[in-house]
């Protein structure tokens, strides 16, 4: 049974997630706001984290920094009330997995928390991917460069395997959007955003990158380091 903690600091949105989320067999903990949310990921460790963004206080993009600290691989969905783009963007920037903008569908937020606590979940058939000094094992989840442990969260480790698996060939970003988030239609800039901050842990240069390269016109393609 997995854990959720919801952290929203309206009543009405958090009974609303909580009950959906224990009717799809999730166990779930709610949070009123940042500092508690805080302190209920020390006391229950759990598994996954739904978080708004517009809190009083502590805000849902300063949590979701903290917690990137601590738990850099505990995914988070980010719930925000605001449309905009831009918005959207800082969420991922700060390290969300995904979002669903208020107002939301219940059930599609159920079924964005399953696709990311199932991507999150260790691989039935682990394999080591290695490419120079980057590795990937897809059964322990751990990307290291060199001796270094890197800090992936779950869509930044899931979009490395992806890439190592398919080297040399372009992909767009919408083709990117479907094979690693699984979603058929979505905001392009989630792949985007990240694609450069997995540039900012695996490459030498991010602003020169040598293994994910831009495909002017396309997207993104990865080459292979050579030995």
């Amino acid at each position: 049974m997995a854990h959720v903690l919801v952290v929203d600091d309206d009543p009405t949105v958090s009974d609303v997630v909580r009950r959906y989320l224990e009717q799809d067999g999730c166990r779930v903990r709610l949070a009123a706001d940042g500092l508690a949310a805080l302190a209920a990921v020390e006391e229950d460790q759990p598994d996954l984290v739904v978080l708004d963004l517009m809190m009083p206080g502590l805000d849902g993009l300063e949590v979701c920094r903290r917690l990137r600290h601590r738990r850099p691989d505990l995914p988070v969905v980010m719930l925000t009330a605001l449309g905009e783009e831009a918005d959207r963007v800082v969420g991922l920037e700060v390290g969300a997995d995904d979002y669903v903008t208020k107002p939301f569908s219940p059930r599609e937020l159920v079924l964005r928390v399953r696709s990311v606590l199932r991507r999150s979940t260790p691989a039935a058939e682990p394999a080591l991917l290695v490419d120079g000094d980057l590795t990937a094992d897809t059964g322990r989840r751990i990307a290291r460069l060199g001796d270094r442990p890197l800090a992936l969260t779950v869509r930044e480790f899931d979009l490395l395997v992806f890439l190592l698996r398919n080297p040399a060939r372009a992909w767009s970003r919408a083709e990117l959007l479907e094979q690693v988030w699984g979603w058929q239609f979505g905001d392009q800039s989630t792949v985007t955003v990240h694609v450069r901050r997995l540039r900012e842990k695996i490459e030498a240069d991010p602003a020169e990158p040598r293994r994910i390269l831009t495909a002017w016109g396309v997207g993104y393609r990865y080459e292979r380091a050579h030995d």
